[in-house]
């Protein structure tokens, strides 16, 4: 795939290399996790599938941490690759950078092992620096936690020092201020509070500021250099963009986390003030795509020219990224979140639903537009046009994340109407709703939506592996 740099457009080109490393780890890691979420699936429908050989709540556990830690590694391989770019400077501390990675994937090889193995024993003080912190999403133990934080530093000063050396453009200005908050809010869940409520209220600024606010800055960063890369998109219009979504994701990013404050025992205005800001984070990146695909249009029939896309699959997985994320984060988080709803759906499928759609529509896809980028660069191609194994990942991943967020929105609305609405939300209430014909079907549609996503994946890979050497083949 990301291999052969020996005759390709960035040898030379440190920040590159190292940006290859990571999206070669982030491929595996991602593989991992559709894996996790398919044994998952289906002890979600047979309790003893694998019964007291590899449970529910590890299978779960490592789906879960798989997905943010190759989002964290696409996000910090793609920083890399874009440095030298923006600011016309070689990468500062290449060797300590390198260094940082080895260590990082190491660390987390580790941590993968742990989870699968031992999981099942007394909990302890040692439990938490050793085993597991025992918080959804960021499970790693705490000597872990430590070593992410030195690597997150190293990689902040590799990125820093180069700005400060190299050309200053919006784009890389916003990315350096986006990483410094990125690393800071990770900080507010290295401790622990014997209080449930402070703790959980900790945890979630951790959890949904990184993906309300940074994430999704972090991805307007992404889309601006990509959509400048492929399609010559004018500068101006997609860092006035980026400006404005600074300006609304920051704010609302902090405010829109209050659709979960009422449920840890604050007061019952932050449900308001929640779901409104919550829904607003997708809009500024929709509209930097429309106005930079408009814009072009524009420009492309004026001139009488015809339209040139330099990286076919990348452009398409960024047109999925514009209304993936306005449908994910958007519409499915909003009509979820107001307080008049959310009173019956928080906790059922319906987050599932959610979730999974925005995870894939505002991240998963940018990401992996970046690495046919880095594709691109690594052949030394000046176009990389779509194969057939390019378009059969995009049907098949697309095609089946909505599948299953519709069939999880199914088993969601089956639990709001039975074991919330009807029997109360007691636990026989739960057990109930779980056991009925809708909600075994969906899930049933879950799983076989998950598989597929696997296929589409194994596409995607196969595709990774062979469409720059078809490229060179066609140039030459």
């Amino acid at each position: 795939m990301l291999t052969s740099i020996k005759t390709n457009s960035f040898a030379g080109d440190k920040g590159k290399e190292l940006g290859m490393m990571y999206f070669r780890v982030a491929i595996i890691l991602f593989g991992a996790q559709l894996l996790m979420g398919i044994i998952a699936a289906i002890q979600f429908l047979y309790p003893g599938f694998l019964f007291e050989i590899f449970d529910f709540s590890v299978a779960r556990m490592v789906h879960i941490n798989a997905l943010v830690v190759w989002m964290l590694y696409a996000m910090i391989g793609s920083v890399y690759f874009m440095l030298s770019d923006e600011t016309e400077h070689e990468v500062v501390g290449i060797g300590l950078g390198k260094l940082a990675f080895w260590v990082l994937t190491a660390a987390v090889a580790v941590v993968v092992l742990v989870y699968i193995f031992i999981q099942v024993g007394s909990g302890s003080e040692a439990t938490i620096w050793f085993i597991n912190e025992g918080r959804e999403y960021i499970e790693a133990p705490r000597w872990a936690d430590i070593g992410i934080v030195a690597v997150v530093i190293i990689f902040y000063w590799n990125v820093f020092a180069t700005y400060i050396k190299g050309k200053k453009t919006g784009i890389i200005t916003v990315m350096v201020a986006n990483l410094m908050a990125l690393a800071g809010l990770y900080l507010a869940g290295m401790f622990f509070t014997d209080n449930i409520s402070i703790d959980q209220y900790w945890w979630w600024w951790v959890i949904h500021l990184w993906v309300e606010a940074t994430w999704e800055v972090f991805v307007g960063t992404l889309a601006a250099y990509a959509l400048i890369k492929i399609i010559d998109a004018k500068r101006e219009i997609v860092e006035m963009w980026l400006w404005i979504e600074v300006l609304m994701l920051f704010g609302s990013g902090i405010l829109g986390l209050g659709h979960h404050y009422f449920w840890i025992g604050t007061p019952e205005y932050w449900w308001e003030i929640g779901a409104l800001f919550s829904s607003l984070e997708p809009v500024p990146l929709i509209a930097m795509f429309v106005h930079v695909i408009y814009d072009w249009g524009k420009e492309q029939g004026a001139n009488g020219t015809k339209p040139v896309i330099k990286n076919g699959p990348a452009m398409a997985w960024i047109v999925i990224n514009a209304f993936g994320n306005f449908l994910g984060a958007g519409i499915w988080g909003f009509f979820h979140t107001l307080p008049q709803v959310n009173i019956y759906t928080h906790g059922t499928q319906f987050t599932a639903a959610h979730g999974h759609l925005a995870f894939f529509g505002a991240y998963a896809t940018i990401l992996i537009g970046m690495f046919y980028m880095g594709v691109q660069y690594a052949y030394g191609v000046e176009r990389l046009k779509a194969t057939f194994k390019s378009k059969m990942a995009i049907f098949l991943i697309t095609f089946s994340l909505i599948g299953m967020t519709i069939a999880l929105t199914i088993a969601g609305y089956e639990q709001v109407l039975v074991e919330r609405a009807e029997l109360g939300g007691t636990w026989n209430a739960f057990f109930v709703a779980q056991n009925l014909p809708w909600y075994v079907q969906a899930q049933v549609w879950r799983t076989i939506m998950g598989v597929v996503t696997f296929i589409g994946f194994i596409y995607l890979v196969w595709d990774l592996l062979t469409i720059g050497k078809e490229a060179q083949k066609a140039e030459a």
